[in-house]
């Protein structure tokens, strides 16, 4: 006789160096995370579940940067196990707020904050996922938004392109209604190059947007910086403003060590 119980894909959540706010957007997804518990099986997830189902997995999605060689060699071998890994959040997709040791000596800090630094063994950076192997999606945010990950979870599982928005957050102001920032209340904003999906919570308060969801797509830094010169923001000030939660996003890094020079 047959077995006609459908087999249910295995989705696995995994952790590195971060806060958990991400993971926490899943919990947060409340009476739809039901609706995905009844599509896949979740097979690891610690934050909500002390249950473990042995990989392979057909989805994997992964939190946190790298900062210790134990989770270097960890990353690999989720990688080994997953059909497809998707990164979410700022620490996994651009190192996070963590990578500000980047640009410093590590030991430095580990000596300022442990009594005992030789007990600390860490990297002297901190990396995206896609520095360590392949990734098939990376999801943006600080923390991400849940409904873009429930679309991205639905798209993997049905083999089709995730609909996620890549324009800019000035795109979501215009949207909603919001008047520019920048042009009326002459507040320096991030929003140009920053990619939508915070729904532009910031400029709708009368504050400039921070980037939590990372640069756009071809973001034209060099001209908003020169156009937050004109306003008298300060070279110190500009590398902080592209030094926050995105750190190791490429062109925000770059930009921000074009203005340490200055």
């Amino acid at each position: 006789m047959k077995n006609n119980i459908k087999r249910r894909p295995k989705l696995a959540v995994w952790k590195f160096a971060s806060c958990d706010g991400c993971q926490l957007s899943l919990l947060d997804c409340e009476d739809e995370l039901l609706s995905v518990a009844e599509e896949v099986e979740i097979a690891n997830f610690p934050e909500a579940s002390r249950a473990v189902a042995r990989g392979p997995y057909e989805l994997s999605l992964v939190e946190g940067s790298i900062t210790t060689s134990h989770d270097a060699e960890r990353i690999h071998k989720v990688r080994r196990a997953s059909k497809f890994l998707i990164t979410i959040g700022a620490c996994a997709t651009a190192g996070g707020i963590q990578a500000l040791r980047n640009f410093k000596d590590v030991n430095e800090f580990t000596s300022a904050v442990y009594a005992n630094p030789e007990y600390i063994e860490t990297l002297n950076n901190s990396t995206p996922i896609n520095n360590h192997v392949r990734v098939d999606f990376e999801l943006r945010g600080c923390p991400i938004n849940k409904y873009h990950l429930l679309e991205v979870v639905n798209a993997f599982l049905n083999r089709r392109k995730p609909n996620i928005p890549s324009y800019s957050v000035c795109m979501e102001c215009k949207m909603r209604g919001t008047t520019c920032v920048m042009v009326s209340k002459g507040i320096p904003c991030l929003g140009p190059v920053t990619n939508a999906g915070c729904g532009a919570i910031c400029p709708s308060y009368n504050r400039g947007c921070y980037s939590c969801f990372g640069p756009s797509e071809d973001p034209n830094t060099r001209a908003l910086s020169e156009k937050f010169k004109q306003m008298g923001v300060s070279s110190d000030d500009l590398v902080r403003m592209y030094r926050s939660f995105n750190t190791s996003a490429d062109v925000f890094m770059k930009e921000s060590m074009i203005h340490e020079q200055d």
